[in-house]
C-alpha cells in the first residue's frame, strides 16, 4: 500500500502547487492501480512487483505515444506525454544502465553455460526475473542478443 499512499500524497502536493502535469500523471497512476486491484478480484493489495510492472507499462505507453507524435511532427502533443512519463518514473526503482544490464546477462550466460541464439528464450526468462523492475524488456532483449551473437 505504500505506493498508493505515495501517489495520494503526490496528488495532494500537486493540487496545492497547481501542478497540472503531475496531477494528471498521478491520477492516471491511481486509476490504473485501482483498476488492477478490481481485476485481481478479492485480493486487496497488489504486490510490489505488480505495482512496478504497472508503472513501467504506464511509462512505456507515454513514451510510445510521444514517439508517434514526434514522428507525425506534433511536438505540442509529445511534450505532455514525455513530462508525464518523467513524473511516473520518479516512483520506479532506479533503472540500470545498458552496460550494467549487459554485465548481468553475460554472468547469467556464463553461469548456465548458454551459447548461441537457440538459448535466447532461456536467458531472457532468467534475466527478466533477475532484472524485474530495474530494466525494461527491450533493454534486456538487446543485451541478450548482443551477448549471444
Amino acid at each position: 500500500m505504500s505506493l498508493q499512499n505515495d501517489i495520494m500524497e503526490g496528488i495532494k502536493t500537486a493540487m496545492k502547487a497547481k501542478d497540472t502535469v503531475t496531477l494528471e500523471s498521478l491520477r492516471a497512476v491511481k486509476s490504473a492501480l485501482l483498476l488492477a486491484q478490481t481485476e485481481s478480484g478479492a485480493k486487496e493489495e497488489l504486490s510490489q512487483e505488480e505495482e512496478i510492472k504497472l508503472l513501467q507499462k504506464l511509462v512505456k505507453q507515454r513514451k510510445d505515444s510521444a514517439a508517434i507524435y514526434i514522428q507525425q511532427g506534433r511536438q505540442d502533443l509529445a511534450d505532455p506525454e514525455i513530462a508525464q512519463a518523467a513524473v511516473i518514473e520518479k516512483f520506479l526503482p532506479a533503472q540500470l544502465t545498458e552496460e550494467e544490464v549487459e554485465a548481468v546477462v553475460k554472468k547469467i550466460i556464463a553461469d548456465n553455460g548458454f551459447s548461441g541464439m537457440a538459448d535466447m528464450g532461456k536467458v531472457m526468462g532468467i534475466a527478466s526475473k533477475e532484472l524485474a523492475g530495474s530494466a525494461d524488456g527491450k533493454t534486456i532483449s538487446n543485451a541478450v542478443k548482443k551477448a549471444l551473437s
